[in-house]
């Protein structure tokens, strides 16, 4: 029996892709190792930091970074060291942002439940533009100047969604960031692969960028990156750590303190509530080297060879069609199944989520007929499963 059958938790079959509420994805053997290897030591938390940064440092381009609990657990960290930055009394005050850089700009065709991260500091977001083209009513998002005139005295930083459809720009937003010397925090959760994008929205100006650790990087699912700026960097740390020491004992690492002085310790910080342990830094950072030295490719065409799998099990008299799309050479191929009808995209999403076994499949193209199937945390064999269960739902 394996772990969850002992607690009585039913295994499924994880086609959705590694998404936090179905568990995400499956760990690489040698971070597993890591992790358990890590719960038989004690060792300092910001030491461990400490060589997080450096080993992030190496992989981003970044002045510094730690580790976190989660990309979300990134943003309000980010976010916090925004408004407090080095000063011990503002941090001892979030969320109580009365008098201090209180607001948020983010582009409105970027809002999204994420941000709730953002707010959760005590900040007001600050939306600027109208994006005519998801509403259909014309080709415009937000433009640069916008983003310019809502910038106050009051800014804390601009909250910068990454995607493929993010409009303005990343690089104009941070010209614009820039020359009014306000940062830029960049939501960057699902943005990997490609390997470069762990490079590339510090090389676009970004001061601070979070990412996931559990998704493509396959680490643990509690886990993320935050990185940028160092003396972001270390108010972020500060306002996630264990706080209950004298002042006198304090030990600030070279790495990410160098050139940072501080009149004092504050208290446990808004972010500790979001405490990343030693199992997660180290499995983080296994994880992070596996993902930078894996040859994607090689992952690309088992997952292809997966999903074909599948497609070659399903009905002569499919109820649907089936297509395998692999948007470029650095995506990740997913499978998609068209029906007839919304409605009946949706109805077989549950019907696979509520049979035996549990199946879960991709929701999001629903609104077009479809469903997505991603093969990333398929076990041996799953695909044969979910093929039989398709052939039981669609004929």
């Amino acid at each position: 029996m394996n772990i969850y059958e002992k607690l009585g938790v039913r295994i499924i079959v994880n086609a959705k892709g590694p998404a936090t509420r179905v568990s995400g994805g499956i760990m690489r053997p040698e971070v597993g190792q890591a992790i358990v290897e890590a719960t038989q030591y004690c060792v300092d938390m910001t030491e461990l930091q400490a060589r997080a940064s450096e080993i992030i440092v190496e992989y981003t381009g970044a002045e510094s970074g730690i580790v976190t609990a989660g990309a979300a657990a990134g943003l309000l960290l980010g976010t916090a060291a925004c408004i407090a930055g080095l000063d011990p009394a503002k941090m001892n005050r979030l969320p109580d942002v009365r008098g201090l850089k209180n607001e948020v700009i983010v582009v409105r065709s970027q809002r999204n439940f994420y941000d709730h991260a953002v707010r959760a500091t005590g900040v007001r977001l600050i939306e600027v533009g109208i994006a005519d083209r998801f509403s259909g009513a014309g080709v415009r998002d937000t433009d640069p100047w916008e983003i310019a005139d809502a910038i106050s005295d009051r800014t804390a930083c601009i909250y910068y969604v990454a995607a493929e459809q993010s409009r303005p720009v990343l690089s104009a937003v941070t010209a614009i960031a820039r020359e009014a010397a306000v940062p830029v925090l960049v939501d960057a959760a699902a943005q990997l692969p490609p390997v470069v994008n762990l490079r590339r929205f510090i090389e676009e100006g970004a001061d601070l960028v979070a990412l996931s650790g559990g998704k493509a990087i396959l680490g643990p699912q509690g886990s993320g990156l935050l990185f940028g700026r160092r003396d972001l960097i270390a108010s972020a740390i500060l306002q996630n750590l264990d706080q209950d020491l004298f002042f006198e004992q304090w030990r600030p690492p070279s790495g990410i303190f160098r050139g940072i002085q501080l009149r004092g310790l504050p208290q446990h910080g808004i972010g500790r509530s979001c405490k990343v342990g030693k199992e997660q830094v180290v499995g983080a950072l296994v994880a992070l080297k596996s993902f930078v030295e894996e040859d994607l490719r090689k992952r690309h065409v088992e997952c292809k060879a997966s999903l074909n799998k599948i497609i070659e099990i399903l009905p002569s008299r499919l109820r649907g069609h089936a297509e395998i799309v692999q948007k470029s050479e650095d995506a990740e191929p997913i499978l998609y199944l068209e029906l007839d009808s919304p409605t009946a995209a949706l109805d077989l999403v549950v019907a696979l989520q509520d049979g035996e076994p549990c199946i879960h499949a991709d929701p999001t193209p629903v609104d077009d007929s479809k469903i997505a199937f991603s093969a990333l945390c398929l076990r041996e064999g799953q695909e044969e499963v979910i093929g039989r269960r398709l052939n039981e739902l669609l004929i």
